[in-house]
């Protein structure tokens, strides 16, 4: 059968007009423009260049003229995030809590004056990794090498733009360090100071987790929900749902822990662990030795 190109364009074109009403819950862009995962990677990577200097560009920073690229890049970040904060805002209206384009540059304000309890938090993140793995020659090695320390200025940059009230970029930034290290921390997730994960590949985080101060985990951990409440309409409710790992905890790999229940501190998880009930403080939870048959 012979068709003309000209044929199956129209045909696909009257195709598609004829499915809006029917796929109507999904949104239209109206020309507006969205938040851009380019400009974002750049927000990013600014906000690990004030972070810490010299570690994230080919040719360092100069001593004696940090303070200028500091300065920089402060006023670069600060650009860049007015811009992609307003196009959040506008598109994802429904998201945004109230808040109109207008709070953009008061909301991009309010971020940079958290880099600093970032840097604070990251450090502590970097010395942690370091103090867990004897492999590990120097902090800088840490820094540069890791992919925890990607996923931590990704999440932890995403998470104080979360608490301010920013739309979707929080979720956009988490998922770029997803897709780079493997390890998926929703932005919403509360980790506490001197975290660590080593290797990480695989390690999920949900969102209402809340990880208290020196846990490490190890890859393939899961931290996620059992179960999901819906309402009458058979929608999910967004309720706590994802387990507390109380301060001094270590998990080890491949361990799956599900739901609001809690690890007691100073408790230790066994690799291939299944975990659906809380454990109390200095608990230590391996699996049972097998039996050979005889």
């Amino acid at each position: 059968m012979n068709r003309s190109t000209d044929d199956v364009l129209k045909k696909v074109e009257e195709q598609i007009r004829n499915t809006v009403d029917e796929y109507g819950y999904i949104p239209e862009n109206m020309g507006r423009p969205l938040p851009n995962p380019d400009k974002l990677a750049q927000i990013v990577q600014l906000t690990k260049e004030i972070v810490v200097p010299g570690f994230f560009n080919e040719t360092g920073v100069n001593p004696t003229m940090q303070t200028y690229h500091i300065s920089l890049n402060l006023e670069c970040l600060n650009t860049l995030l007015k811009e992609q904060i307003a196009n959040g805002i506008y598109f994802f209206t429904e998201l945004a809590n109230g808040k109109s384009e207008n709070d953009a540059a008061a909301l991009a304000l309010a971020f940079i004056e958290r880099i600093p309890e970032i840097k604070r938090m990251l450090c502590t993140d970097v010395k942690a990794m370091f103090d867990n793995d004897p492999a590990a020659q120097s902090y800088g090695e840490v820094i540069i090498c890791y992919p925890i320390i990607q996923a931590m200025i990704h999440y932890r940059t995403a998470h104080e733009l979360l608490l301010i009230g920013v739309p979707v970029l929080p979720r956009i930034i988490t998922e770029m360090a997803h897709s780079a290290t493997g390890i998926d921390i929703h932005p919403g997730a509360q980790i506490g100071e001197f975290f660590s994960i080593d290797h990480g590949t695989g390690v999920v985080i949900g969102e209402t987790c809340i990880i208290g101060n020196h846990v490490h985990l190890y890859k393939g951990v899961t931290l996620g929900a059992k179960n999901f409440v819906l309402d009458e309409c058979g929608n999910p409710i967004n309720i706590p749902r994802h387990p507390i790992i109380e301060d001094n905890v270590i998990i080890y790999s491949n361990a799956t822990i599900l739901g609001r229940i809690t690890i007691g501190h100073d408790s230790i998880i066994g690799g291939n662990i299944w975990l659906t009930e809380s454990v109390p403080p200095h608990s230590r939870i391996t699996q049972h030795r097998a039996l050979s048959g005889k």
